[in-house]
Order: C-alpha cells, then sequence, then structure tokens
C-alpha cells in the first residue's frame, strides 16, 4: 500500500507540541508532565486519530523521563520496559549528524538530516517511511509530517524519537548538519 499520511505540528517548542492530521484530528500531543525534581515529558497518541487508521500498532504513550539539569534519561514505551534515551539517539559514524533507534519489534531506523529544516526516517531497507519539515514562516503550523502506511506499525516510536533528536539538539546532547 502507498498510502501517504500527513501531520501538521503545531508549536515550535519541541517540549510543547502538538500534531494534528489535515481533518482537523489531534493525533499527538507532547508535553511536561512534571517536574519534581526532575524533569518528566508524555507523549500521547489521540484515540479518535488512532481509529482512522487500523495499521497502527504499538503503545498509544511514551515518557521520557530526564536525569538532573534536562540530561539524557531513560524512555519507556506503554508499560514497557525503561530504556536510555541515548540509545535512542545513537550514532553509528563519527561526526554524522543521523542518529539510530530500534522499534519495540527488532527493527532498526534512523533519523537523517537532509537539510537544516528537514529530516526523514529511514529503515534498514533505505526506505524513507517518514518526512519532517519546517514549514514556510506565513504557514500557520510550525512543521509537517509525512508518513508512509509503513510508519503507522511504529508511529509512536517515530514521534517520540523525532522528539527526542530535537530536544537533543536544542539542550546541545548531539549536532544537526
Amino acid at each position: 500500500m502507498t498510502s501517504t499520511y500527513v501531520l501538521l505540528q503545531y508549536g515550535e517548542d519541541p517540549f510543547d507540541t502538538s500534531y494534528e492530521d489535515l481533518e482537523g484530528r489531534f493525533a499527538f500531543s507532547v508535553s511536561e508532565f512534571e517536574q519534581n525534581p526532575n524533569l518528566i515529558m508524555t507523549l500521547s497518541r489521540e484515540a479518535e486519530w488512532a481509529q482512522q487508521h487500523p495499521d497502527i500498532m504499538g503503545p498509544s504513550n511514551s515518557y521520557l523521563y530526564f536525569g538532573p539539569a534536562k540530561s539524557p534519561g531513560y524512555l519507556v514505551y506503554g508499560n514497557g520496559p525503561t530504556q536510555p534515551m541515548v540509545n535512542s539517539l545513537r550514532q553509528k559514524k563519527d561526526n554524522s549528524p543521523s542518529r539510530y533507534f530500534t522499534a519495540q519489534n527488532g527493527k532498526e531506523f534512523k533519523w537523517r538530516y537532509v537539510t537544516e529544516n528537514k529530516m526523514e526516517c529511514v529503515d534498514n531497507g533505505r526506505n524513507v517511511v517518514a518526512t519532517w519539515e519546517i514549514a514556510a514562516p506565513e504557514e500557520e503550523h510550525y512543521a509537517r509530517m509525512t508518513l508512509k502506511h509503513a510508519a503507522l506499525a511504529t508511529i509512536t516510536e517515530i514521534i517520540t524519537t523525532l522528539s527526542l533528536n530535537r530536544i537533543g539538539l536544542t539542550l546541545g546532547w548531539i549536532s544537526a548538519i
């Protein structure tokens, strides 16, 4: 199936943003959950949007638990086991801005920078499954996420790792192009 799906990102702040489809249905929200003493963030997939796409799999939530001073901590998908955040920001070559992650289904993906304002998520077969691009300044939304049908099986992991890459850039953990 060659269907594509578009999510519009509202909000530039990687710590507080939301995604809607073209029909205006909320798809995901990323927000601060608690900060006592360390930051905890939650990413939530909205049920109404997910029900439109029966091939969506995986958890509907992920949680990012930061260390002291917003250092990399760990993340959890749904009720799954904890894993270090840095496992979802793996670098295979020195000085490469590409970041690798392994989805819960065992498949490896990478986020790569195409330009300073555009990233692609690629599966281990080098197929682009998602593209994230900052919108033109006159647009109402901040960015556009285009998803291939194959991305639906790991959509929560894709959005979580995109958020983690953007947070890592903001906090200086990783560098872009």
